[in-house]
C-alpha cells in the first residue's frame, strides 16, 4: 500500500482506474498540481459575475399581487461560464478496495495534515472553551438577571446543551466505520468516483485558512461518503452538523458522534441560550481550525433531486469570524454528489404523495439491509475549487462596523451583511449544480416522461442520443459509459432502474404493477408513485436547462415576439418558480439573455434588435423544453385554482396539503388531468410559497403556528397569466 498523503503531500493516493471527465485534465501530475494549487485558488476561487443591470423591475407577477421589489447593491459574485470548461478527471476510490484487505484499510497510518500544523483539539477542551468564552458568559449574566435565577443554575444549563450537542471523534470509532462502509459501499455501488485534482486543492486549503464543506444533499449517504472520502485520502475528518432526530437511534447516534457527528435541534430561533452555545460551539471549531465543518446549505435531504433553496443560519455563523476579524480567510468549499441511483427513491416517492417518513431508527437501519442486495451504480463526487470569503467580501462588504462594539456582545448582522450571506449562499449552490453529472438514464427518463404511456426503443434511443447533444451545448456535465453505444448506455439504464420501467414488447413503459387491479384511487397513486421516481431523475436535468426553458415557455405564453413582451414572461415564471429552480437574486435580465444564448447556439432561435422568435428548425428544441416544464405549469395551474375557489376562509398548512392533494386526485380520477406531478407535497408548498411571496396570499404567525389568507383576485390574475397561452391540457401525451 503507497504512503498516506500526509506524510508525502505530493503523491497520489494508492492507484486506482482512471475514468476521463468531459473535457478530462489529462494525467494527474501531482508535483505540478501542487505548485500551481494557490495560483489557481486566487485565480478561481473569487470568480464574480459582470455588474448587475439596471434596477428593480416590476415584473407581471409584482404588478397582480403589489408586491414591491428592492434592488440589490453591489456587482453580483456569481456569474456562470457560457463556454464549456475543462473539468477535473475522476477516480473510482474502490477499485483498490476490491482487491486488498479492508482490515488494513482501516487500520493504515492516519496522519493527516491540518491547519498550520496546530494540535488536535480535545472534544473535552472545545467544550470548555465554549462555556468559558466570553460570549456564552455575556448571555448566561444576561439571562440569570432578567430571570432572576443564579447564574449557576443557567450554566449548567448550557453544560447540558453542549453535552447534548458535542461530538467526541476518536480514532477507534473512525476505523470501525472505515471498515464497515467499504464492505457497504463495494455491495451497493459499481464504482465511486471522485476527482483527484479537487481533493490536491482540498488538501492545501485545509492547511492554509479554517475550511467549511458544502456538499449537496440527496441522500444519507452523503455525509458518510464525504468522511470515507477524507479518510482515504489522508485529510482530516470533518465535524458535521447532524440533525437532533439521529440521537434517537440507539448506538448508531453515539457511533456518529464519536464520528465527529455534532447535533443540532431542528428548531432554536428563540431560545437564546441554545443560540449562544451552539454558535460559539460552531465558531470555536472554525477559530481552531483543527478541523473542517460540514454542513448541508439545504438543510434537509433534497426529495425531488432539485437543489432546495437554501438556509442561512450556519453559513452566517461560520463567517463570522471573518467578519470580527478573528480568523483572516475561511475557505467554502462546494461539493457536487451524483447518484446513479438514489438509496431513498422509493421511500421519498412515498413521502411527496403523503405518507408520513420513517423516524430514524436502529431498528428501521437494520430493515434497510435489504437494500445490500441491490445494485445503485456509480456515484460522482466533484470537490469544487475552494471559494476564499475574503476574496469575496472584497470591495463588497465592510467590516468596521464590528470594530466598533465588543466581540462578545451580540450583534444583529446588518442588512448588507444578511445580503451578502444570501448571495454567498446562492452561490455556493449554483457551483454544485454546475458540476453535477448527469448519466443516460437522467436523458431517458426526461424524454420517457414526455412520451407516456410507451414510447418505441428505437425512438428512445434516438431521442437520447438528441438530447444528450443538446445537453452538451448548454453545458451539462454528461458521464457517458467508456465504449458503449447508444442501444446499450440505455438497456443499462433500464437494467439498474427496473423498479421505475421497462422493456415490454419493444417499447419502454413505467414499471406501475397492479394498476390493472384495484380501486382507481390505487391505479391512480401507484402511476403516480412511478412518475414521481422518474420526474427524480429528470429534475436532474432541468438544472442545466431551466434558464433557456423558461425563454421557451415565455416564447409561447407572451403575445407577441418582442423582446420586452417576453422578457416580461420570463421574469413572471421566474419569479413564481423561484422555490423550485435557484436563480441568483437580482440577475434576472442576466439569466434571460443566457437562456436566449444557449437557444441561439442550438439554433433554435434567432433575435434582432426589437423581437425573439422561434426558427423552423429550432421548433422542436422549443417545442421538447416547453414539454419538458409543462408538469410545473400545469401544477401550479390547479394548485392556484384550488386556492382560487376552494379556500375562503384561513388556513394552515397542515390543511391546504390534504386538501389540495384530494383536488388533484379527484381530477385525475375523472382524466380531468394527467398532471401527476400536483399530487407531490414539494410542489405544493413551493406554489404556497410562490403566492405568499407575491402578495398573493398572507402568512400569519399565530401561537399555534403559521395561517394563510387567500387574496382571491390576485391569485385569479396569477392564474390569468398562466392560462393565458398555456391551459390546462386534456389528457395529451406530449411528443418530442
Amino acid at each position: 500500500m503507497a504512503p498516506p498523503m500526509a506524510r508525502c503531500p505530493r503523491l497520489p493516493p494508492p492507484h486506482r482506474a482512471r475514468q476521463q471527465g468531459r473535457g478530462g485534465a489529462g494525467p494527474w501530475a501531482p508535483r505540478e498540481a501542487a505548485a500551481g494549487g494557490r495560483a489557481a485558488r486566487r485565480g478561481r476561487a473569487g470568480e464574480r459575475g459582470a455588474g448587475r443591470r439596471g434596477g428593480a423591475r416590476r415584473t407581471m407577477a409584482t404588478a397582480a399581487a403589489g408586491a414591491p421589489g428592492r434592488a440589490r447593491r453591489g456587482a453580483p459574485m456569481y456569474s456562470k461560464e457560457l463556454t464549456s470548461k475543462k473539468r477535473d478527471e475522476f477516480e473510482d476510490i474502490l477499485e483498490e478496495r476490491r482487491v486488498s484487505s479492508d482490515l488494513r484499510y482501516a487500520m493504515k497510518c492516519y496522519t493527516p495534515v491540518i491547519y498550520k500544523g496546530l494540535s488536535p483539539c480535545k472534544p473535552n477542551a472545545i467544550k470548555s472553551a465554549v462555556l468559558h468564552s466570553e460570549q456564552v458568559q455575556y448571555v448566561i449574566k444576561q439571562l440569570a438577571k432578567e430571570m432572576g435565577e443564579s447564574p449557576d443554575i443557567i450554566q449548567e444549563e448550557a453544560t447540558e446543551i453542549l453535552d447534548e450537542m458535542g461530538h467526541r471523534m476518536q480514532l477507534g470509532t473512525v476505523r470501525f466505520f472505515a471498515f464497515t462502509l467499504s464492505k457497504i459501499f463495494k455491495q451497493l455501488f459499481q464504482r465511486v468516483c471522485v476527482n483527484e485534482e479537487g481533493m490536491q486543492r482540498l488538501q492545501h486549503a485545509i492547511q492554509e485558512h479554517p475550511v467549511v464543506l458544502l456538499p449537496s444533499h440527496r441522500s444519507y449517504v452523503d455525509f458518510l461518503m464525504l468522511s470515507y472520502l477524507l479518510y482515504t485520502y489522508d485529510l482530516a475528518l470533518p465535524v458535521i452538523a447532524a440533525g437532533i432526530d439521529f440521537l434517537g437511534m440507539k448506538i448508531v447516534g453515539e457511533l456518529l458522534r464519536r464520528a465527529g457527528a455534532f447535533f443540532m435541534r431542528r428548531s432554536f430561533g428563540g431560545n437564546r441560550l441554545y443560540w449562544a452555545v451552539f454558535a460559539e460551539y460552531v465558531k470555536t471549531m472554525l477559530r481552531s481550525g483543527y478541523a473542517p465543518i460540514e454542513f448541508f446549505l439545504e438543510g434537509t435531504r433534497s426529495r425531488t433531486a432539485k437543489t432546495l433553496t437554501p438556509k442561512f443560519g450556519l453559513l452566517s455563523i461560520v463567517m463570522e469570524p471573518f467578519f470580527k476579524r478573528e480568523v483572516f480567510d475561511t475557505y467554502l468549499v462546494p461539493i457536487s454528489i451524483s447518484y446513479e441511483r438514489i438509496l431513498e427513491e422509493s421511500l421519498y416517492a412515498y413521502e411527496l404523495l403523503g405518507v408520513p417518513k420513517p423516524k430514524e431508527s436502529t431498528s428501521g437501519l437494520l430493515k434497510a439491509r435489504r437494500i445490500l442486495s441491490d445494485n445503485f451504480g456509480t456515484i460522482h463526487i466533484y470537490v469544487g475549487q475552494p471559494v476564499s470569503l475574503r476574496t469575496l467580501a472584497s470591495g463588497r462588504i465592510s467590516r468596521c462596523p464590528y470594530n466598533l462594539v465588543p466581540r462578545h456582545l451580540p450583534q444583529k448582522p446588518s442588512e448588507d451583511i444578511q445580503e451578502f450571506v444570501s448571495d454567498v449562499a446562492y452561490k455556493m449552490e449554483l457551483l454544485q449544480i454546475e458540476n453535477m453529472v448527469l448519466s443516460p438514464w437522467v436523458l431517458v427518463a426526461a424524454v420517457l416522461l414526455q412520451n407516456l404511456p410507451a414510447m418505441e426503443f428505437e425512438l428512445l434511443i434516438e431521442k437520447t442520443l438528441w438530447l444528450k447533444g443538446l445537453t452538451q451545448t448548454f453545458g451539462g456535465f454528461i458521464e457517458w459509459p467508456d465504449n458503449l453505444c447508444a442501444k446499450k448506455a440505455v438497456l443499462s439504464g433500464l437494467t439498474l432502474h427496473s423498479n421505475i420501467a421497462g422493456l415490454v414488447d419493444g417499447h419502454v413503459v413505467l414499471n406501475d404493477k397492479g394498476v390493472e387491479d384495484g380501486a382507481v384511487g390505487e391505479i391512480v397513486f401507484r402511476h403516480a408513485l412511478a412518475v414521481l421516481m422518474c420526474a427524480t431523475y429528470r429534475n436532474q436535468l432541468l438544472n442545466v436547462f431551466v434558464r433557456p426553458a423558461l425563454v421557451a415557455v415565455a416564447l409561447q405564453m407572451a403575445p407577441s415576439f418582442r423582446k420586452e413582451e417576453v422578457y416580461s414572461c420570463f421574469n413572471f415564471l421566474r419569479d413564481v418558480f423561484s422555490n423550485e429552480f435557484i436563480f441568483f437574486p437580482g440577475i434576472s435580465l442576466k439569466d434571460f439573455e443566457e437562456g436566449c444564448f444557449l437557444l441561439t447556439k442550438c439554433d433554435a432561435i434567432q433575435t434582432s434588435q426589437q423581437e425573439i422568435y422561434p426558427t423552423d428548425k429550432g421548433s422542436g428544441t422549443v417545442s421538447f423544453l416547453s414539454a419538458m416544464f409543462r408538469p410545473f405549469v400545469e401544477g401550479y395551474q390547479l394548485i392556484f385554482r384550488y386556492l382560487s375557489k376552494e379556500m375562503k376562509e384561513a388556513f394552515t398548512e397542515k390543511e391546504f396539503i390534504p386538501g389540495v392533494r384530494n383536488f388533484v386526485f379527484q381530477l385525475l380520477e375523472k382524466g380531468s388531468t394527467q398532471c401527476y406531478e400536483a399530487l407531490s407535497s414539494d410542489m405544493q408548498k413551493n406554489a404556497l410559497t410562490a403566492l405568499v411571496q407575491l402578495g398573493a396570499v398572507k402568512k400569519k404567525k399565530m401561537p399555534s403556528g403559521f395561517t394563510y389568507n387567500v387574496n382571491q383576485e390576485a391569485v385569479s390574475k396569477i392564474l390569468d397569466m398562466f392560462d393565458a397561452r398555456i391551459p390546462v391540457q386534456k389528457p395529451v401525451a406530449a411528443r418530442l
